[in-house]
């Protein structure tokens, strides 16, 4: 009885990972990346023009250049820390619609190529990398969709109740045991930690971005602190064969280095984050004039109440000034009469 019930409440292997339409079939592995790529151009484009550095054509035109070379990173890295695999098929490399895309390598060639795209088109580096700080976990999460269709990359065995169901076909050998999984058995559903991780890195992002207002540049840091603390915790569950190296994977070590170099570039511009929120509640009295000058003492490397005046303007005191006036005025009286 307790069987069948963690058997109706796993959730499914998929029966299929392509859809046909006509003569043309798509892979929803590859499918669900490019709905990936689109919400986050689309975040990254809004956040471009919410600050005003840029458009949405602009934030287009840097994402396929950066896409492009997101993905021949990715596959670069698991096809170099997944040698194995290739090393009698070399026809197999550019494949990589049957999977097989690593994320490290994704970002560590497509963020540079896009910030480089992004200064050339006069958005600027730091700009542009606040703005796609919370664009990129939106695409993971979503991209992650993929290997629930290929039935890949799953964690140790579970029977709880969002335990993931595994076809004969997709069944990988038990790293304790040296044989393959019995068909039955039900793993962690990594594929679905890791989208909620992502989800919830982007919530947080936006969250810290509209409130506490980092320095211009400090939102990538946390992105990639957060990514990979959680991408160490779900790399270490997973049970598909990967290079170790001392007590940890391959990956979990680059997690380790997303972490430390990630909190590092937080910590470098930490001393430049604004406290106050944008928006209203940083003005009480609401003063657009106000909030101008501020900003131009801001701009020009000036706090608000650091803007330079004229000394010699300042001389005489408004009750000096009256005085003399006063004065003025009595003399010039008493000679008409």
């Amino acid at each position: 009885m307790n069987a069948v019930a963690a058997t109706l409440a796993s959730i499914p292997s998929p029966s299929f990972n392509s859809i046909d339409i006509g003569p043309l079939s798509l892979n929803l592995y590859g499918l669900s990346i490019a709905i990936g790529v689109v919400a986050a151009v689309w975040l990254m484009g809004r956040r471009f023009v919410e600050r005003g550095v840029g458009t949405t054509d602009d934030a287009s035109s840097i994402a396929i250049w950066a896409v492009i070379a997101g993905v021949i990173g990715a596959r670069l890295y698991h096809v170099a820390t997944d040698w194995d695999r290739f090393d009698d098929d070399y026809a197999a490399i550019p494949k990589i619609w049957e999977g097989g895309l690593g994320i490290p390598g994704g970002l560590l060639l497509g963020i540079p190529v896009g910030l480089y795209l992004a200064r050339s088109k006069g958005v600027g580096v730091a700009a542009a990398a606040t703005c796609a700080a919370p664009a990129i976990p939106l695409a993971q999460a979503i991209g992650r969709w993929g290997n629930y269709f290929n039935q890949e990359l799953y964690g140790r065995p579970t029977e709880l109740p969002w335990a993931l169901e595994i076809d004969a076909d997709h069944l990988v050998t038990n790293p304790d045991t040296g044989q393959l999984f019995e068909l039955g058995t039900t793993f962690h559903p990594t594929f679905l930690y890791e989208s909620l991780w992502s989800l919830a890195l982007v919530a947080l992002l936006l969250f810290i971005d509209r409130n506490r207002r980092p320095a211009t540049g400090a939102l990538m840091g946390l992105y990639l602190a957060g990514y990979g603390l959680g991408r160490f915790w779900v790399e270490g569950l997973r049970v598909d064969p990967a290079d170790e190296l001392g007590p940890f994977r391959w990956n979990q070590w680059v997690a380790l280095a997303g972490i430390v170099g990630g909190l590092a570039l937080w910590a470098a511009l930490r001393n430049r984050v604004v406290d106050a929120p944008a928006g209203p509640e940083s003005d009480p009295e609401g003063d657009p004039e106000i909030d101008g000058s501020a900003d131009q003492a801001s701009d020009d490397g000036l706090e608000p109440g650091d803007i330079d005046t004229d000394s010699s303007l300042l001389d005489s005191t408004p009750s000096e000034s009256s005085a003399s006036e006063s004065t003025d005025r009595e003399s010039k009286a008493n000679e008409s009469n």
